[in-house]
């Protein structure tokens, strides 16, 4: 508090704090082209999402994006870092309850369905797909990251067993391989498609394997 002349106190007026305003604004217009550049990939297809186009659908103009992402394939970049974000963040969330294998089983795949099944993964992998011939090693590193969650999650269905690391690395690529084909048949679709059949077969066979074991070697 500060006096006057006439010895009345004025509250002091506190100073904006533009910066901290213009930095919310700035992470809410990122935000926004990367959801809509998702958006643009599920609906449209990759090759919809030009940079005009994805400029257009976020209401923002092309100096925008390139303030922000650089170019398109900074900005898909972009899509694919945070993509493979929310699939992690999915992943380290599952939770595996204590029970008979089947159910154990059960809870890791729905986990690993929901991280691959989400409009951030299916977006991610499309771009990365469509992008193959000219993927860079940070991309690559990002797919070899998934893969590694997956084997963490079979690491968590058979603890300390004998044969352990042979089979998380087995059920890992089981998980990889099947989930990941799912993912790409509804991206092949134009509209929903159900794969809880599918799913509860993948259930099966791991939990067969499980109680087995791994094969010899």
């Amino acid at each position: 508090m500060t006096s006057s002349e006439g010895g009345s106190v004025q509250p002091r007026v506190r100073p904006t704090r533009k910066g901290n305003r213009a930095q919310v604004r700035g992470d809410r217009t990122r935000a926004t082209i990367i959801d809509e550049t998702i958006r643009c990939v599920i609906e449209e297809g990759f090759a919809a999402a030009s940079a005009k186009h994805i400029a257009e659908r976020a209401g923002v103009t092309w100096g925008v994006i390139q303030y922000h992402f650089g170019d398109r394939n900074g900005l898909l970049s972009a899509v694919v870092a945070h993509g493979y974000e929310e699939f992690r963040d999915t992943i380290e969330s599952a939770t595996v309850p204590d029970g008979p294998p089947d159910q154990r089983v059960a809870a890791v795949v729905t986990a690993a369905w929901a991280a691959f099944s989400s409009p951030e993964s299916r977006a991610s992998l499309e771009i990365l797909i469509a992008a193959r011939a000219g993927r860079d090693r940070s991309e690559t590193t990002e797919l070899e990251a998934m893969a590694r969650d997956m084997r963490r999650l079979g690491g968590v269905l058979v603890g300390d067993a004998p044969d352990g690391r042979t089979a998380d690395l087995v059920i890992g690529e089981v998980l990889w391989a099947t989930l990941r084909g799912l993912v790409l048949a509804q991206m092949l679709s134009h509209g929903e498609v159900d794969s809880s059949r599918e799913r509860a077969v993948l259930v099966d066979l791991i939990t067969s394997f499980i109680d087995g074991g791994p094969p010899p070697g």
